[in-house]
């Protein structure tokens, strides 16, 4: 018989959690160190449960749990500092940022960079930055992450840099074109876009819409057919 495997104390958030039986839960946790994994936390649900107020999304927590194969059993779980509550649009930008690790993170492969940028992005969140802005440098740092590549800086048919008084097209899995004969089923946006977010820049209102765009069809690749819920629900919200 295996020896069952122990992790204590990991730095984590709960990415999600559903009822399990009648009174235990399953939470898809998010950890530092081990990436995404998902956790039976038994008689959670109970009253009087230490696990009732800890168990919640965004809040920073230190994790241990032991087991083998794709379901651990939580051991431990309690608080590892202050955080700051996220409200409105900026907890359905949360869930939208939930949502997107839970569909393109695979299980048990960690990214310690890409945990920190999430923390980073839930307190930029809280502060009511730019939430745009914030969301964009997200989606971002998640596709390097998964391996893809996003290319921002030359025109990947020439190999020139990108200037910023010309037109392009972003093509999917290539990168930046010139405007000239490009496909047309790529992203038409300006050099000066382009630029923008190589250096994470998003004050323009062209940038803005011309990013958004784009990363909403680099997401949408890489989702293949999955939808994205939280999507909806902030696009619901904008037309209010």
């Amino acid at each position: 018989m295996r020896e069952k495997l122990r992790r204590d104390a990991q730095p984590a958030f709960v990415l999600h959690s559903y009822a399990y039986r009648e009174t235990s839960l399953i939470v898809e946790a998010y950890t530092r160190d081990h990436g995404r994994v998902a956790l039976m936390a038994r008689g959670a649900r109970r009253p009087k449960s230490a696990l009732r107020g800890v168990l919640l999304s965004f809040q920073p927590l230190l994790l241990s749990w032991s087991g083998r194969g794709e379901l651990g059993t939580l051991t431990r779980a309690e608080w590892r500092g202050a955080y700051c509550p996220l409200k409105g649009e900026a907890l359905i930008c949360g869930f939208y940022l939930n949502e997107l690790l839970l569909k393109l993170l695979a299980r048990d492969d960690p990214h310690e960079q890409l945990f920190l940028v999430y923390e980073e992005t839930l307190a930029a969140l809280a502060d009511d930055g730019e939430r745009a802005a914030v969301l964009r440098r997200f989606e971002m740092c998640l596709l390097r992450e998964l391996g893809y590549a996003v290319i921002l800086d030359r025109d990947v048919e020439r190999g020139s840099p990108v200037a910023r008084e010309e037109s392009y097209v972003y093509v999917v899995e290539r990168g930046p074109v010139g405007a000239a004969g490009a496909p047309r089923n790529g992203v038409e946006l300006s050099g000066q876009t382009l630029l923008d977010m190589q250096s994470g820049v998003f004050t323009s209102a062209a940038t803005q819409q011309q990013s958004k765009l784009l990363m909403r069809t680099l997401i949408n690749h890489c989702l293949g057919n999955q939808v994205l819920h939280t999507r909806q629900l902030l696009r619901d919200l904008q037309e209010l």
